[in-house]
């Protein structure tokens, strides 16, 4: 099962396209956010990124879940700003 901690990893290396780029934003290290993408990658059992040429590009199945994650991680906060 994937976790929402997961689904924000994804996202900020997304939004980067940079493992190093988006561990600094994160404010962790490079390598425990590449061992969690490749982690969930497994999980899925697909690729999320083509790593080909030295360049983080989304795989397909990254660009389908996208939207997804993004919606997820942003669920909390839209649950708590509906509530009264």
């Amino acid at each position: 099962m994937l976790e929402l901690r997961q689904l924000k990893y994804f996202l900020a290396v997304a939004d980067d396209l940079s493992v190093a780029a988006a561990a600094r934003r994160l404010r962790m290290a490079q390598s425990a956010l590449s061992q969690a993408v490749h982690k969930m990658e497994r999980q899925l059992g697909t690729p999320l990124f083509d790593r080909a040429g030295g360049r983080l590009r989304l795989t397909a199945a990254g660009r389908l879940l996208l939207p997804e994650a993004r919606a997820l991680v942003d669920l909390p906060r839209s649950l708590l700003t509906s509530l009264p």
